[in-house]
């Protein structure tokens, strides 16, 4: 592809996405499994501009708005190519010539915008600080709450493009001899910090061919997911369930650290994601995961199966704020926070009661960084379920982690400033009064 036909692409995607209620990764993976012929170097490079034009969304409406330009996709584009690349006026009538695939050339009001900002810096001190930080009105007052001092630290790194990050399946390898398999390969490879079981890559290579993918080697998932997995602590031999599976990539990692041995149930509302799930499972090699679909949170099975798995493990439904790194178009979705709160709560407290009365475990795991939707949900779930207590990390930490001290006290908090990962909360709850008394949850919970 020649850069304008990559422009003119990058166009298309945005303004499929400003008119279709769907991901921005759903999209653009769509969008290029009907253009077979585009080359895996162009998609890469397009990918990479849709998603710094959405990583600016707040700033990139602040120029448009303050050079009074019309606010849409292809004005966006325009602007990030002048603001964020540093394109030159002159070039940008050969990049807006109208030739085949390339963007139709430039209109009065698109020339003035050019004019307007070129030589001008994406970040300008004149903005708000919601706005230079990209945080959507409905989530400013809880992280600055969350973070104090550390607030434009933690949230500017949610700005980062998110590492890529695999797990060695354990069913069939260990790490070393995956990382000596991909450095063979020429790929840039090292061992995630936390997870016995990650490895980092750098750069955006394609995996999806590539022969340790292929054979159910590694899988692609955050190093906070994978440590989420391990402090599920699923022994050989346990009964499991995955409350909220969706594609079951923590399901996968579940059962390979059970050895294939005692049975995975992967929940899920959505046949869709459950099916989804079915191809990994197949590549990994893994039979002891069972798919069950569910009407709802109270569906009849939670009932009919009280009080029977050992673990329970209920990654929610959430805001995603520590995902934004890898779905920046989700900062800018509608959101009612107070029904997802609800939401929360009702999953948490219908699945809890599948844990064994004496000993199971219940972890809930999110993938955001609000106060609201972690600690404060675990306490709430605490002072009306006096039969569970709190589990502190560090007490378990060094036997389903091992890699140094735990980053946190009490309950599990990451985040791409402090670790590295995106942005994760675990909380460990066991039931049951014979393992002891219950931790102090009204401790401050250290944010690294």
């Amino acid at each position: 592809m020649t850069p304008s036909a990559r422009i003119q692409a990058t166009i298309d995607i945005l303004e499929r996405l400003a008119i279709e209620n769907r991901p921005a990764d759903a999209l653009v993976s769509a969008y290029f499994r009907t253009r077979r012929f585009i080359g895996s170097k162009d998609r890469s490079e397009v990918a990479a501009r849709v998603y710094a034009v959405l990583r600016h969304h707040a700033r990139l409406g602040w120029w448009l708005a303050r050079v009074e330009a019309e606010d849409t996709p292809r004005n966006r584009v325009i602007a990030e190519l002048t603001l964020s690349e540093g394109v030159a006026v002159k070039d940008m009538g050969r990049l807006f010539s109208g030739e085949t695939y390339a963007p139709i050339p430039l209109d009065g009001p698109e020339d003035r915008l050019v004019k307007a900002t070129s030589g001008q810096a994406l970040d300008d001190e004149a903005m708000p600080k919601p706005v230079r930080s990209e945080i959507p009105d409905w989530a400013s007052p809880s992280l600055e709450a969350m973070f104090g001092d550390r607030f434009e630290v933690e949230v500017n790194a949610l700005l980062d493009q998110a590492p890529l990050d695999l797990r060695v399946n354990e069913l069939r390898a260990d790490r070393d001899e995956v990382l000596k398999t991909l450095l063979a390969g020429k790929l840039d490879v090292v061992p995630t910090p936390l997870s016995p079981v990650g490895i980092r890559v750098k750069g955006r290579p394609q995996l999806g061919r590539h022969p340790a993918f292929q054979s159910g080697l590694i899988e692609v998932q955050d190093e906070g997911s994978q440590l989420i997995a391990l402090l599920v602590d699923a022994r050989p031999g346990q009964q499991v369930v995955d409350f909220c599976s969706g594609a079951g990539g923590k399901a996968l990692a579940l059962a390979a650290r059970m050895r294939g041995k005692g049975r995975v149930v992967a929940c899920d509302v959505s046949k869709g994601r459950l099916d989804r799930g079915k191809e990994r499972l197949r590549r990994a090699g893994i039979d002891n995961v069972e798919p069950r679909l569910l009407e709802n949170e109270r569906d009849r099975w939670v009932k009919k199966q009280r009080g029977k798995f050992d673990r329970v493990l209920v990654d929610v439904p959430c805001t995603g704020t520590g995902a934004w790194r890898r779905n920046p178009d989700a900062r800018w979705r509608p959101m009612d926070l107070e029904r997802l709160l609800g939401v929360q709560r009702e999953i948490l407290d219908s699945a809890a009661r599948l844990a064994k009365p004496d000993g199971g475990r219940v972890i809930y795991a999110t993938c955001s960084l609000l106060r609201e939707e972690n600690e404060a949900q675990v306490e709430g779930f605490l002072a009306t379920h006096p039969d569970y207590h709190l589990l502190p990390i560090e007490t378990i930490w060094d036997e389903v982690v091992g890699t140094g001290p735990a980053p946190t006290t009490g309950m599990l908090r990451l985040s791409p400033a402090a670790n590295g990962t995106d942005g994760f909360f675990v909380a460990v709850m066991e039931r049951g009064t014979s393992a002891g008394a219950a931790a102090d949850i009204s401790a401050p919970v250290d944010p690294e």
